[in-house]
């Protein structure tokens, strides 16, 4: 017998693979906030308002939230070469069915199989950074998968706007349908389960197929824990609020509000983006230092809910609310703190199902959160038009963001109710 490789992959290698797997969770944010930038087109072509086009950007999140769960069971039966592959291949089919959507109802279903396709992206890259990188490095690799996912956010910004001027948004999208069929014929070229599929010793010592029947028996048990119910719900505002904003309705209303061009508009969301990036490492890091998980989430979804209700109910001027834009995107960053608290807060052998439910409620609240603020527009709608699109006043804008601070709010009086975990791990 052809005795166990003993040295570990270079790390070129270890990150290019990973890298491929990168570009994928880049390609899943890009798609989370790019209808932000081109909602006046999309209300124009399909002839559309407010909640209407909250429900179609919602498609994504609904089918991503679906596949939370059965992703971990997928990934550890197929592997993370295949299922990322497969994830890729029906995100370009997606994306293309968007691209050339005749009504509604198809670009709706577009919508559908790319958000369903983008979410095994995250899993089945973590899984590939636990073979091909050591514990030491397994840190690194998982923060620097959240910065592609912001770039691609970024990207969803002023650099989608200036390509859909140039060449309007169908064309765009099916060049990003193209080049994600690219991305999946290039992952099942050269991404590897392990690195010993190339020779090299890897760094995975769990167990792994023999777990797939303790998982659905461990999603039964996590429901029996009030902390995971709590900390599931408790993102809906905080996260919500964010990819509501900066994912579709903030765009419009600071061009219809506050008079600005398209790509100002959307610099000034990515802004929000960009420090909610920020927040969550560093905010899980001080949360560490604490040696407790409840000031700090208190404190910092306090401040999220006083950013958000100066931004929707005060007379700011432009630069204030660009400045606001950076602690209350920063506070919101907290559910890494909430995912950290969770996984404390069941035994180490739920830790992956929970992790697993737990990232329902930041998608819930973009899935819920989206039609909702477009369905308070349209009730507040004054019947102006432009090209075709809805415009909608500042009274409109202030009623619909009252959601935000809504459910902030309700986030923050939850969290007293979660269970201290002091950041050690449940018996």
């Amino acid at each position: 017998m052809k005795p166990p490789p003993h040295r570990a992959a270079p790390l070129a290698l270890a990150w290019a693979v990973w890298g491929l797997g990168a570009l994928f969770y880049l390609i899943a944010f890009f798609q989370r906030v790019a209808p932000a930038v081109i909602t006046d087109q999309l209300m124009a072509e399909f002839a559309i308002g407010g909640a209407a086009l909250g429900n179609l950007s919602a498609f994504y999140f609904y089918s991503y939230v679906a596949m939370q769960i059965p992703t971990g069971i997928i990934a550890d039966r197929w592997g993370p070469r295949r299922l990322l592959t497969a994830g890729a291949a029906v995100a370009a089919l997606g994306t293309a069915l968007f691209a050339g959507a005749p009504d509604i109802a198809w670009a709706s279903a577009g919508r559908l199989l790319i958000g369903a396709s983008v979410a095994v992206g995250f899993v089945s890259i973590l899984k590939l950074a636990s073979h091909w990188f050591a514990p030491r490095q397994y840190a690194l690799a998982t923060g620097m998968l959240l910065f592609m996912g912001v770039s691609g956010g970024v990207v969803a910004g002023v650099p989608l706007r200036l390509l859909v001027e140039a060449f309007g948004w169908r064309a765009v999208m099916g060049v990003a349908a193209a080049l994600t069929a690219v991305l999946a014929v290039a992952i099942w070229l050269w991404v590897r389960d392990d690195p010993a599929e190339h020779g090299y010793a890897g760094h995975f010592h769990g167990s792994g197929h023999g777990e797939r029947v303790a998982i659905l028996r461990g999603l039964v048990q996590v429901l029996s824990y009030r902390n995971i119910w709590l900390l599931t719900l408790v993102p809906i505002g905080l996260s919500g609020a964010v990819l509501t904003f900066a994912g579709l309705w903030g765009v419009p209303w600071l061009r219809q509000v506050h008079g600005l061009e398209p790509k100002a508009a959307a610099a000034i969301t990515s802004t929000l983006l960009v420090s909610w990036a920020l927040g969550g490492p560093l905010l899980g890091a001080w949360s560490e230092r604490m040696g407790r998980r409840k000031p700090l989430y208190v404190a910092t979804a306090a401040i999220a809910l006083a950013g958000w209700a100066a931004l929707v109910f005060l007379p700011l001027p432009l630069w204030l609310i660009v400045v606001l834009m950076v602690p209350t995107g920063f506070a919101s960053g907290n559910l890494v703190v909430g995912f950290a608290w969770a996984k404390e807060s069941v035994p180490l052998r739920l830790t992956g199902t929970a992790a697993g439910f737990c990232n329902m409620g930041p998608l819930m609240g973009g899935m819920l959160l989206q039609p909702g603020v477009g369905w308070v527009l349209d009730r507040h709608w004054s019947g102006a038009l432009a090209g075709g699109a809805r415009l909608y006043d500042a009274a409109a804008y202030q009623a619909g963001f009252t959601l935000f601070v809504a459910s902030v709010g309700l986030s923050l009086l939850l969290i007293p109710f979660v269970r201290e975990s002091h950041c050690r791990q449940a018996a």
